[in-house]
């Protein structure tokens, strides 16, 4: 096989038969770009990459190598270089042979991010540069002109970047501003203007920050953090540059731009900030710190700021209360000073002012958590959730979206969790804030495997690692460990467990400790290992925090149920009837009906098991009501019922193997075999059936190659190659990659059997 770009030009190799590769459809090569980028991009600007790049995959999927989305800047950003410096070497010395003017021309089309014809045309006349539209060599050959301005190669644009000097950008820019309409595109205008200043200039500064609200719809909040930067940096009073700079510094913390979010503080704290100005830059480092590193010490530095804030601003004061709290509960043990219980003792004292907030009112719900237990914050917890239910969010609220899905959660409220997970990846999305994006992805997958709906919860986990890996720090997406428990892949959970626990445990993130621990003790307890259920679900349940431990202490009732272990059983019951009796959600309810048949003797646990079934048959939790059948099969089993005993266990495993779940599946088949069916094991859904992906590294990996191998053949990072081999190794039953080539004897490339 010879791969050429020109056949025409390789006479050797005529007569050959072809396969001409042309670029990807524009819709693929938008969805392919969004994927590399998952932030919001102005979509003329998009489209243009789209158009430049003439749908070649590689150079889409190395774009995030050369620019992120951040330094995009929503598509206000310049695009940079994409490829080999080779390439680009090779159009800079084709432009030092062109003249000076067409140099000129060129570089107006560069820095002119929309690739808009008339706007580039109306430039060049006011730089007195004459172009003629229908003649190629006017434009050295580097530059398409149609409907849409687009060089001819993508390094093109990056070698005009950097043959022209400081002043000849600031020419184009200036060109480009003067002449884009005030009134149609002012954002537009002032971008090149800012660029084109040469010294600090209050009048474009201002502009600057009367334009960031508007380009943040264009380009999310990327573009508004991009303008205020600007804005500072042409500031010249030392104390407006620094309000302008901490304005810059929240947005560019939002978006993950750590580095830029250290400058732009320091450049606010040199501006002799009075003693408010002083805590709002404290408060943002502490965030920061939190963000992009170890987070271990970062609730008592939100504490000790939030505490400063009260005579200075109340309302401010308490929104550093939640991050203190928030902070704190994802920190859990790990937290080195003040956990969350300390801190919420503190936030209950803190002074109000006026109407609640929704983030008082959520202030409240966690405070009451932390302090009087989670029957007395039920109400203040349902009352928080009605509110951010709502649609009118402010970006500020917006942001705890997260929190409140988490409280959900917390309360087995499936319908609420589902409304806020919603909200928070449209708003992630729209903003384009990626740290939240990832966040709310991953609540979202775990939901749906709640659900059983396991290909909607690994789509979402993909995407959310994906995010991870384009963005520094942020939330550690746990969603496929969820997801591999619950279809009981002992090998891939563990690896993934250790995976999740190890870069948990790395950015002093407890809550993901506690989540390997729960999603281990439904592991086990699908698999019917129930001591080692035990171990995890009492881990779980001691780490604290919301939803995980709660959902913990069902599988410890289960397990210590299972092994006779009565008093254990029954103390984590009394803990969990606690909840689910405040809760009072048919989730809840249901999980409590189930919890106490096992704990029930004869007569006495049937109406329970039936009323579990019933209750959580009117939600869509489908896991739990798949193992309400499952216990409530195996009790009548035990009691001599073989028939009834059937019919729900034949239920249970339809379910089990329609969502994936291998491990219970099994464990229904084993109890219907006891039962005296004559069933024949039924094939969990899924297994053995590989994505086009999985195949294609799963053919890799049984060759021979190792992860980076694969990752750097396939433009994958080696984290996203372990990931997919994981499913590969759970799908194919075997426990490594030296089986793999076995394994994939006789399956097509999309996994099906030939």
């Amino acid at each position: 096989m010879f791969a050429v770009r020109d056949p025409a030009g390789t006479p050797s190799l005529a007569g050959l038969p072809r396969l001409p590769l042309g670029g990807l459809r524009c819709e693929d090569a938008r969805e392919l770009l969004a994927a590399a980028i998952p932030g919001r991009l102005d979509e003329r600007v998009r489209d243009r990459i789209v158009a430049e790049t003439r749908g070649n995959p590689l150079a889409l999927l190395e774009l995030p190598q050369g620019l992120t989305y951040i330094e995009l800047a929503g598509g206000f950003g310049l695009p940079g270089a994409l490829l080999s410096d080779r390439i680009e070497d090779n159009f800079t010395r084709r432009l030092a042979g062109l003249p000076a003017e067409t140099r000129r021309l060129l570089l107006i089309a560069a820095v002119e991010p929309t690739g808009d014809p008339a706007l580039i045309l109306r430039a060049a006349s006011h730089l007195g540069i004459a172009v003629d539209e229908d003649d190629p060599a006017a434009f050295g050959g580097l530059l398409r002109w149609s409907t849409r301005v687009t060089f001819r190669h993508t390094l093109v644009r990056s070698a005009v970047h950097h043959a022209a000097s400081p002043a000849e950008h600031r020419e184009a820019h200036r060109a480009l501003g003067e002449v884009t309409d005030p009134v149609t595109d002012p954002d537009r205008r002032a971008w090149h203007l800012a660029h084109a200043a040469r010294s600090p200039d209050e009048d474009l500064a201002a502009e600057l920050q009367r334009c960031a609200g508007r380009a943040q719809g264009r380009g999310g909040l990327a573009a508004a953090a991009a303008f205020l930067e600007r804005a500072a940096h042409l500031t010249p009073s030392p104390g407006r540059r620094a309000r302008r700079a901490l304005a810059a510094a929240e947005i560019k913390l939002q978006i993950g731009a750590f580095d830029a979010t250290s400058v732009l503080l320091t450049a606010a704290a040199s501006g002799s900030p009075d003693a408010l100005q002083q805590a709002r830059i404290d408060l943002l480092r502490a965030k920061l710190a939190f963000a992009s590193s170890d987070g271990r010490d970062c609730a008592s530095l939100l504490l000790s700021v939030a505490q400063r804030l009260e005579p200075l601003d109340a309302g401010l004061a308490r929104a550093a209360y939640l991050d203190a709290v928030a902070a704190a509960m994802l920190t859990g043990r790990l937290a080195e000073h003040a956990r969350a219980g300390q801190i919420a003792r503190a936030a209950r004292r803190a002074p109000t002012q006026g109407e609640p907030c929704r983030i008082d009112l959520l202030l409240d719900a966690l405070t009451l958590r932390f302090t009087d237990g989670y029957a007395s914050a039920a109400p203040r917890s349902r009352r928080a959730l009605r509110a951010f239910a709502q649609r009118d969010l402010s970006a500020e609220d917006s942001r705890w979206l997260w929190l409140a899905s988490a409280i959900a959660a917390d309360l087995w409220d499936d319908q609420c969790w589902d409304v806020l997970a919603g909200h928070h990846v449209g708003w992630a999305r729209e903003a384009g804030v990626l740290h939240e994006l990832a966040r709310a992805l991953t609540s979202r997958a775990v939901l749906e495997v709640f659900r059983g709906a396991l290909p909607t919860a690994k789509a979402l986990d993909d995407e959310a690692r994906a995010v991870t890996e384009t963005v520094p720090g942020g939330a550690v997406a746990y969603g496929g460990l969820w997801l591999a428990a619950w279809r009981g892949c002992e090998q891939h959970a563990a690896q993934l467990s250790r995976a999740t626990a190890a870069e948990a445990a790395a950015r002093g993130q407890g809550i993901g400790v506690t989540v390997t621990h729960a999603a281990g003790a439904m592991l086990a307890n699908g698999l019917g290992h129930y001591e080692r259920a035990m171990v995890e679900a009492r881990r779980a349940v001691e780490s604290g925090g919301l939803a995980a431990p709660n959902w913990a202490l069902t599988e410890l009732v289960e397990a210590a149920a299972r092994l006779g272990h009565r008093g254990a059983a029954e103390q984590a019951f009394a803990d969990l009837s606690q909840m689910t009796g405040a809760s009072g959600t048919e989730w809840a309810l249901g999980i409590e009906a189930r919890s106490r048949a096992l704990l029930s003797d004869g007569h006495r646990a049937e109406p329970l098991y039936r009323e579990a079934i019933e209750r959580l048959g009117r939600t869509r939790i489908s896991t739990d009501l798949a193992r309400a059948r499952l216990v409530y099969g195996e009790w009548l089993r035990r009691g001599r019922r073989r028939t009834e005993a059937r019919g729900q266990l034949r239920t249970a495993q339809e379910m089990f193997t329609a969502t994936g779940a291998e491990a219970f599946a099994e464990r229904a088949h084993r109890e219907l075999m006891a039962a005296g069916a004559k069933a024949a094991r039924r094939t969990v859904a899924g297994r053995s059936q590989l994505t086009a992906r999985e195949a294609q590294i799963a053919r890799l990996a049984g060759d021979g190659l190792s992860n980076p191998e694969i990752s750097t053949r396939l433009f994958l990072s080696p984290r996203t190659v372990e990931y997919h081999l994981g499913n590969v190794f759970a799908k194919l039953g075997i426990a490594s990659r030296h089986q793999v080539g076995r394994a994939l004897t006789g399956v097509s490339g999309h996994g099906r059997p030939e």
